[in-house]
C-alpha cells in the first residue's frame, strides 16, 4: 500500500485519471488534477476556503434555469469565456471577430421578416441596424439566420423581468438573395451583470467594473460557414474599455447616428426621431 502524502497526492490523482477510456478525457482531467492541485498548493488554500468555494459553486448551480445560467456568468467574468472563444474561433481577419455568448441567450426566438420590429412596443429610441452578410471574397451570403438578443433600457434582459411569457427584445432574421438584412429595435443600454447571484457578490468584494457597454448581440448561423457568436457596441458608449466579460473589440464598435423623422432603411418609415446603426458580418468557411 501506498501511503498518501503531500508530495505525491498530485501524481497519484493524475495517474487514476489518466486511466479514463476516452484520450480526450484522461487529458483534460489528468491536466485538470495537477493545475487545481497546484493552485491549491500555490496559495496554500485553508479548509475553510475550500468549503466556501464548494457551497458557492453549489449556490451558483441552484440559481441557474433555463432562462439564466450563473456559471456562464463566473467563465464570463473570470475571461475563461473569452479564452475559450479566441483559441477555438482564429478566424481571418477579414471575418468578423467572435465573442461571449454570454448567459442570457433562449432559443426559439421568434421569426421576423426584413425590417421587423423585434422591440414591439418596450419604450426606447428606436434603432434600426441593416446591412449585408458576405464571405471573406465580399459576395453576398443569402439564407443566413441572424438569431438577435439584446437588454431593455433598464438593462434587463427577458429572463430578468418577472411576469414575461413571451418573447422580448429578441427575434430571428433571416438575410435576402443580396445578403441583406434589416432589423428593428431599440437603442441598448450599458448595465451591470446580475449582482444578485453569487457572482456578484464576488464582484463586490473587489474593485472591478460590473457594468457592461451598450450592445446588441448576434448569432449567426448558415450551412457551409463557421457559426460567429459576436455583440455589435454603441461607439461611444461607457464601459468599452472596462467589459466585465472582457467582450468587447474594437471592429465591433459601431456609431448610432441620429436621424430624424421620415423614411426607414427597410422600406417604412419613424414618426420620431431614431437611430441608425450599419454593419456587414463577414463570415469564414467551414472547415
Amino acid at each position: 500500500m501506498q501511503l498518501v502524502t503531500e508530495e505525491n497526492i498530485t501524481d497519484l490523482a493524475a495517474e487514476r485519471w489518466a486511466s479514463a477510456g476516452d484520450p480526450r478525457l484522461a487529458q483534460l482531467m489528468t491536466a485538470f488534477v495537477r493545475h487545481l492541485h497546484a493552485f491549491a498548493q500555490e496559495v496554500r488554500l485553508t479548509e475553510t476556503e475550500w468549503m466556501a468555494a464548494v457551497q458557492w459553486l453549489t449556490r451558483a448551480g441552484s440559481i441557474s434555469n433555463e432562462k439564466r445560467e450563473e456559471l456562464i456568468l463566473a467563465s464570463d467574468v473570470l475571461g475563461l469565456s473569452m479564452l475559450v472563444v479566441q483559441m477555438n474561433h482564429r478566424l481571418d481577419p477579414r471575418a468578423t471577430p467572435a465573442t461571449v455568448l454570454g448567459p442570457f441567450h433562449i432559443e426559439g426566438s421568434p421569426e421576423l421578416g426584413y425590417g421587423g420590429d423585434m422591440s414591439d412596443g418596450v419604450p426606447g429610441t428606436p434603432l434600426l441596424v441593416h446591412g449585408r452578410v458576405r464571405n471573406l471574397a465580399g459576395n453576398p451570403v443569402a439564407g443566413a439566420v441572424l438569431d438577435v438578443w439584446q437588454a431593455d433600457t433598464d438593462g434587463a434582459y427577458e429572463s430578468q423581468v418577472p411576469d414575461i411569457d413571451e418573447a422580448r427584445l429578441r427575434a430571428k432574421y433571416t438575410t435576402r438573395e443580396d445578403g441583406g438584412y434589416c432589423l428593428r429595435t431599440i437603442a441598448p443600454k450599458g448595465y451591470t451583470i446580475p449582482m444578485d447571484g453569487p457572482v456578484g457578490e464576488l464582484i463586490g468584494r473587489t474593485a472591478i467594473s460590473h457594468f457592461r457597454p451598450a450592445h446588441v448581440h448576434f448569432l449567426i448561423d448558415v450551412a457551409g460557414y463557421e457559426p460567429l457568436i459576436t455583440h455589435l457596441f454603441q461607439e461611444g458608449a461607457d464601459y468599452l474599455d472596462s467589459d466585465v466579460v472582457f467582450g468587447t473589440k474594437q471592429e465591433l464598435v459601431v456609431p448610432f447616428e441620429p436621424r430624424e423623422p421620415g423614411a426607414t432603411p427597410d422600406g417604412g418609415s419613424l414618426d420620431r426621431p431614431w437611430l441608425e446603426a450599419r454593419y456587414d458580418f463577414v463570415l469564414q468557411p467551414r472547415g
